[in-house]
This record gives C-alpha cells, sequence and structure tokens, in this order.
C-alpha cells in the first residue's frame, strides 16, 4: 500500500505507555452481549471479531470482564514507554489510513462528522467503559472514537495469518464503519432491539451491522484507490485474507472445535470476504443495504 507521505488525520489521540481507568464501569450496551457470548447456551466461550483477542492471547474470560467493569481502581499515569520504530512506524501509517477515510466519506457522506481515533497500550478508558487491549480494535459510539492498541496488528498476522498494510487498513476501515452507521441512526437502531428479540434474532441483527461495516470498508477502499491510487499487487488479498480470517465460523472452529451459527455476531469467512469486495467493486453506498438484503 503506497501510505508514505500521505497526509496524517489531526484526529488522533495518542495515550500509549498510559493506563487508564477508574470509575464509570462500561456502557451496559457493551457489557451485556460480552456476558452473553462468554456465558452462551452452548456453554463455550464464542470469540467474535469485538472480543476476537481474548482467545489470540488467551485472556481469561473472567478478568476480561473485570478489566471492562472497572473492577480495580486506575488512575492514568506516566511512563517511560518506549516505542520501538515499527510501532512509531504502525502510528503514522494508522494516521494515514484514518485520514483517507476521512476524505472518502467527507465525498459521499453530507456534513460528515469525522471520528476520533485513540492508540494505547494495555489498558484504556472510554465513554464505553474501561477496556484492555484483549478486547482488539473497537468503535464506541458514546465518544465517536475508533480504540486500538497497535500490538493487535502484530497479532494479527501471527495468530491469523492476515499480514500485511492493506489487512491493517481493512480494520480501521471497518471500524470506521461503524461510526458511519453511528451517523445515519443504523447502530442506535440495532442496539435498541437489544432485548426485545430473542438472542439468535438479535444476533442475526449483529451480522448484518458488521457485515455492512465491512461493506463500508470496502467502499473506502474502493473509493481511495480511484482518487490516491494506493494500491500495489497482493493488497487486495491482503484485506479479503483478513476479513476472511476474522469469520464467526473460522474463529469458532479454531478456538473451540465447534461452530454454532445462532451465536454468529459478526458473519461467516465467506460473507465478509464477499461483501467487502462487493463494495471495493462497486463503490455504491447504496448496495450496502445488509438489512434487507435477499442473501447475506
Amino acid at each position: 500500500m503506497k501510505w508514505q507521505g500521505r497526509r496524517k488525520s489531526s484526529n488522533v489521540e495518542d495515550r500509549r505507555g498510559q493506563s487508564s481507568g477508574g470509575g464509570g464501569g462500561i456502557n451496559p450496551m457493551l457489557l451485556a452481549p460480552l456476558v452473553r457470548l462468554l456465558f452462551s447456551k452452548a456453554g463455550i466461550v464464542i470469540v467474535g471479531g469485538f472480543f476476537l483477542l481474548m482467545w489470540i492471547t488467551g485472556t481469561n474470560p473472567i478478568q476480561l470482564i473485570s478489566q471492562f467493569t472497572g473492577g480495580g481502581q486506575m488512575s492514568q499515569v506516566a511512563s517511560d514507554y518506549a516505542p520501538s520504530a515499527e510501532e512509531e512506524q504502525l502510528a503514522e501509517f494508522t494516521a494515514v489510513v484514518l485520514a483517507e477515510t476521512e476524505d472518502v466519506w467527507h465525498r459521499l457522506v453530507e456534513d460528515y462528522r469525522e471520528p476520533g481515533l485513540v492508540l494505547f497500550t494495555g489498558q484504556v478508558s472510554s465513554a464505553c467503559g474501561n477496556a484492555s487491549a484483549a478486547t482488539g480494535p473497537f468503535y464506541c459510539p458514546g465518544d465517536e472514537k475508533v480504540y486500538i492498541d497497535l500490538s493487535f496488528f502484530q497479532d494479527m498476522g501471527k495468530k491469523l495469518g492476515a499480514h500485511g498494510d492493506f489487512a491493517q487498513a481493512y480494520v480501521i476501515a471497518h471500524e470506521v464503519g461503524h461510526h458511519v452507521q453511528r451517523l445515519d441512526g443504523t447502530l442506535e437502531r440495532v442496539q435498541s432491539q437489544r432485548g426485545n428479540l430473542p438472542e439468535a434474532e438479535f444476533n442475526r441483527l449483529m451480522v448484518m451491522l458488521e457485515l455492512q461495516a465491512d461493506f463500508y470498508a470496502g467502499i473506502w477502499a474502493h473509493h481511495t484507490q480511484k482518487v490516491a491510487k494506493i494500491l500495489e499487487p497482493g493488497d487486495l488479498e491482503e484485506a479479503l485474507n483478513a476479513a476472511s480470517s476474522v469469520g464467526d465460523d473460522r474463529l469458532q472452529k479454531q478456538a473451540t472445535g465447534r461452530i454454532v451459527p445462532d451465536s454468529f455476531t459478526h458473519g461467516t469467512s465467506e460473507q465478509r470476504a464477499r461483501w467487502f469486495k462487493l463494495g471495493f467493486d462497486t463503490g455504491d453506498v447504496s448496495l450496502g443495504d445488509t438489512f434487507n438484503a435477499r442473501r447475506l
């Protein structure tokens, strides 16, 4: 991916080397799905994209709940954290990708409101509560920010075989896709159904939500390539492989040896790659209505 020398977003907040936490606890919108996923009827730990690193890093689920609910009192403190040259390059890359998403969505969405992006290490505090690196990248609608511990990108390659900078760009663009859903009301409409539907039906809504975010990541890639010609040979394959690597079916099989379709919250490997590719091939936002699609 040709990203060096390009504009970097000014909406990046660098909290690396800080420990965050304390009071507050987590927004029930985030805690409820965690509890359901951990203690499903199948009696197994279901690993979705949002909690991907729970499997990658071998995090204890109970410990993860404690981290999310503010189980311990921690204050934000400075440290002697010294990022490696590789991590600094990843931070710069992330700022460039965020800037590219800003350029695309300003063209496609009237009065687009740019999200923030927080870089952190280990622990972070957000409007959705306290979280650890084990959550993986996530979008918090409460403060309209994307949160990323850059170590995720290294683990993504080592544990999932999702290598390459365009695979990493896909992850960022997917989370920004959730911000687009926040702005058009889709995110709120889906979350308002929590508790009103049987678990399997609500999970299906979540799959639609996540596949649309994958589609929006493809939309970003299409329009960025059209304007800036950033793609290099193999880049598209990197993104498709990344989308496939975080399919519910693949993650469940690797983590537990079992596949439980009713528990899917992000979509299968095939679905995630296909919806990203549709966005990339067409660049047409109107084709991303996963909620009324004949085929997910």
